[in-house]
């Protein structure tokens, strides 16, 4: 199922070299030539000619660039890398996939029955979007004032237990030609829950999401309601869509590309756990993307202030959240837990999803899970656990093993990861840097 490559050198990708041109034209005259000869008139090209020639050039141009592969990213000269996500390739690409899917179709080389593929998990996803179309053309009515401010919202790029997420589109008042689109989550308020609990809830979420600032982290803009009583959060809109259908269209990420993103992903989590909010739901379709490769952490529903801000211990926490294979083992046992190891451990997982675009395990219970089980006697072996040990980089494996260790008093802190090794090695591109 896997396989190893053992080459430290060839972790980057390698950048392709320019052909070189060679000069077949010849200089000077012809030895069958003697005396001075007048370089014949130019032939008078007709107009259908030129017309004939330009289609062709036209068409030849045509032919290049649909012959041209689309590149996710790139290493430029200086080392740098660069990364250009287009969501509508991507959703067309997935959309192909599934239609195959649910006609008995399978992918070249790949086997979608295996429980632990991101492909499982997605196909039932998509079967339950599909049940809820009817819902989302109810739902297309905004408020004078949402509208007012942030534009009409039209497509939805975004669904959910909470509700869905609509683009608005308003108009740039200092240029009418350009458009500020913005990101329009829309709340639903849960079976047997009261308006009071209804507005506390989300009340908590947006003062944890809009305190925060940092180029890896959404920034959350408003909270206001619709002309249903509805409330909808206003963020920044990512148009690079989110890592979890990236990694899902690939397949799996390059290295440069896996890296770049994992290292930004730990630095938005050291900046949470600096401000004392622990995010507690760390996934790839919770990690939004630019379409220039900055990742934006984003949905604060399970968040927690684990410490104030005149405090300096954390406070422990008890209880299971969060997405099943994402969730680390200390979650299920009935004890108090430091919130943020879990999203350390959480990581982890979201790196080795993008790695080898599938999940590690179903569960991280011990006794519930085989694949959990293995992994928890082979992580002692020196042959070390097999779906890990494809890491080419010893570096690289012993921040994992280190990040997903059962024990999280001994698991590394997102400060201890950024300082490793490894990731101090990692470049990141200038969006992620910046956050743009």
């Amino acid at each position: 199922m896997f396989s190893r490559k053992d080459a430290d050198s060839r972790d980057s990708a390698r950048t392709a070299q320019p052909d070189k041109v060679v000069d077949k034209s010849v200089n000077g005259a012809s030895p069958a030539l003697t005396g001075v000869a007048r370089p014949p008139a130019p032939r008078q090209t007709s107009t259908v000619e030129k017309k004939q020639a330009d289609k062709k050039s036209g068409a030849d141009k045509k032919k290049e660039t649909i012959q041209q592969p689309y590149r996710r990213y790139w290493i430029n000269e200086d080392g740098t890398h660069e990364h250009h996500l287009k969501v509508g390739k991507r959703q067309e690409k997935l959309t192909d996939m599934f239609q195959n899917l649910m006609t008995g179709k399978k992918r070249d080389g790949h086997q979608d029955e295996q429980p632990l593929s991101l492909m499982a998990n997605w196909v039932d996803v998509m079967r339950n979007e599909k049940e809820k179309l009817a819902e989302q053309k109810n739902s297309t009515n905004t408020s004078q004032t949402l509208a007012q401010k942030y534009g009409k919202c039209q497509e939805v790029v975004g669904r959910g237990a909470f509700g869905i997420v609509r683009v608005a589109h308003k108009t740039d008042a200092k240029d009418p030609k350009r458009e500020q689109l913005y990101a329009v989550k829309e709340f639903k308020q849960r079976p047997g829950e009261s308006a009071k609990k209804y507005q506390k809830r989300l009340t908590a979420e947006f003062c944890i999401s809009s305190s925060m600032a940092h180029p890896n982290v959404i920034n959350t803009l408003d909270l206001l309601q619709d002309d249903k009583g509805l409330y909808c959060e206003v963020m920044e809109y990512c148009s690079g869509g989110d890592l979890y259908t990236l990694v899902l269209a690939a397949g799996q990420l390059e290295v440069t590309e896996a890296d770049c993103f994992f290292k930004q992903l730990m630095r938005g989590v050291e900046y949470m756990h600096e401000m004392g909010v622990a995010h507690r739901d760390l996934k790839p379709e919770n990690l939004l993307l630019t379409q220039h490769g900055s990742i934006k952490i984003t949905d604060f529903g399970n968040g927690e202030c684990f410490r104030m801000a005149w405090e300096k211990e954390a406070h422990m926490t008890a209880g299971l959240c969060g997405s099943a294979p994402y969730i680390a083992p200390e979650e299920y046992v009935d004890q108090e837990f430091d919130p943020r190891a879990v999203d350390v451990w959480a990581c982890g997982i979201i790196y080795m999803a993008m790695r080898t675009g599938r999940h590690l395990w179903r569960v991280a219970q011990k006794g519930e899970d085989e694949f959990f089980d293995r992994y928890l006697e082979d992580r002692r072996e020196e042959a070390g656990y097999r779906p890990i040990e494809v890491l080419r980089r010893r570096q690289c494996r012993n921040v994992i093993y280190s990040i997903l260790d059962p024990n999280p008093t001994r698991r590394l802190t997102a400060h201890q990861v950024l300082f490793s090794e490894w990731v101090k090695e990692i470049k990141v591109c200038r969006a992620g840097d910046e956050g743009f």
